[in-house]
């Protein structure tokens, strides 16, 4: 059984997918792992680490590829990477299938069996391997140091001689996993935090982090989240309701932190133009859904925007910006995931075809899309 790992080809991906410590436990596995040279540089890994851990390093990707029974990446791979994987092949990545369905269709015709890592079902089993919440964790974090950074301002309240500092205020839209831990993160950076979210069950969450929860509390929102816990779309009506609150309550914050989306949609506009320019100047917006179309209008991917001295924050890959951390993380999802693929004692992959996790992940096999979500339209 030969891993492979190669090198990250976005130029803003500095994430790996696997680290010295879980090369380790794929050789313990009965696996031979394969890394290309350079892969963990961006995450402060050396090859020479690598090495160490019991894996060979190759010289570029064409030979870290070459007859690789499982690939890791952190990225779905480029159209030139598909061509140098061996058809059978078991690749394993977040391969952001919604709205690429012509990328998914490429890795079938190529014979390639994918699984989607970021389509782990939200079951008590399969939190070692949620990607999703290992990296949206991180962003929650990183949007309020860069939030901070750009604040010209301090968080906590200082009591000098002096005078008084005031404390900044934080509102934090989207309860999630990323939005719990920017809640978190400004609560101990001394920040008056609030937050909002369209999931009930939220409410309990935000309050128990020391935050106040701003809401319109209706009948719609007793009954906005599904099975899986995510967000429902909600109606106009409830939106505009929605809205006018947070309105009001935006004109007074220093820093807006949006992490809202709903998985296959467009992220949802949270803040309009009128919102953002109703802030005092110096005030700071970070939008963690800019990938997805953002939650804030004049948000621009990958630039720090400005907008009547209100400062919109729309940096790329979030989690890349934390690389070490973030692979750590990232690298011991994957590993989690892929043991299941594996017969402990064999050593052998033995794919179990009715598990619950296996059918919620798999894009591709045998030459077809199998996922029900991305299989061709008749």
């Amino acid at each position: 059984m030969l891993v492979a790992v190669p090198t990250e080809t976005l130029a803003d991906e500095s994430r790996v997918a696997a680290t010295p410590e879980t090369v380790k436990k794929f050789v313990a596995l009965g696996a031979t792992v394969r890394v290309q040279a350079g892969a963990g540089l961006a995450s402060g890994i050396p090859d020479a680490d690598y090495e160490a851990a019991g894996a060979t390093v190759a010289g570029d990707a064409a030979a870290a590829l070459a007859g690789a029974d499982v690939v890791l990446k952190v990225r779905r791979p480029a159209e030139a990477e598909i061509g140098l994987l061996k058809n059978g092949a078991i690749l394993i990545a977040q391969l952001d299938p919604y709205g690429h369905e012509d990328a998914i269709r490429a890795l079938a015709e190529a014979g390639i069996i994918a699984f989607a890592t970021e389509l782990t079902p939200r079951i008590t089993r399969a939190q070692v391997m949620d990607v999703l919440s290992s990296q949206a964790n991180l962003a929650g974090y990183r949007a309020v140091i860069d939030a901070a950074a750009e604040y010209g301002r301090a968080l906590p309240m200082m009591m000098t001689a002096a005078g008084t500092v005031p404390a900044a205020r934080v509102f934090v839209m989207g309860a999630g996993v990323a939005g719990l831990q920017a809640i978190a993160t400004a609560r101990r950076l001394g920040a008056i935090v609030t937050a909002t979210d369209v999931r009930p069950a939220a409410k309990e969450q935000v309050e128990s982090l020391g935050a106040k929860f701003i809401a319109v509390e209706d009948e719609e929102f007793k009954q906005a989240e599904t099975a899986g816990g995510y967000a429902r779309e909600m109606s106009d009506e409830y939106k505009r309701k929605q809205s006018e609150l947070i309105a009001s309550h935006i004109a007074k914050q220093d820093i807006v932190i949006t992490t809202a989306l709903i998985p296959g949609r467009a992220a949802p506009r949270l803040v309009s133009d009128a919102m953002v320019r109703s802030m005092r100047p110096g005030s700071v917006i970070v939008d963690l859904a800019v990938e997805r179309g953002g939650n804030v209008e004049g948000a621009k991917p990958g630039e720090v925007a400005a907008v009547d001295g209100v400062k919109i924050v729309g940096h790329l890959n979030v989690p890349g910006r934390l690389a070490a951390t973030a692979s750590t993380l990232y690298s011991k999802n994957l590993l989690a995931f892929a043991e299941q693929l594996i017969d402990k004692q064999s050593k052998a992959i033995a794919i179990n075809w009715d598990d619950e996790i296996v059918k919620a992940t798999a894009l591709t096999r045998d030459g077809a899309v199998i996922h029900p979500a991305f299989q061709p339209k008749a």
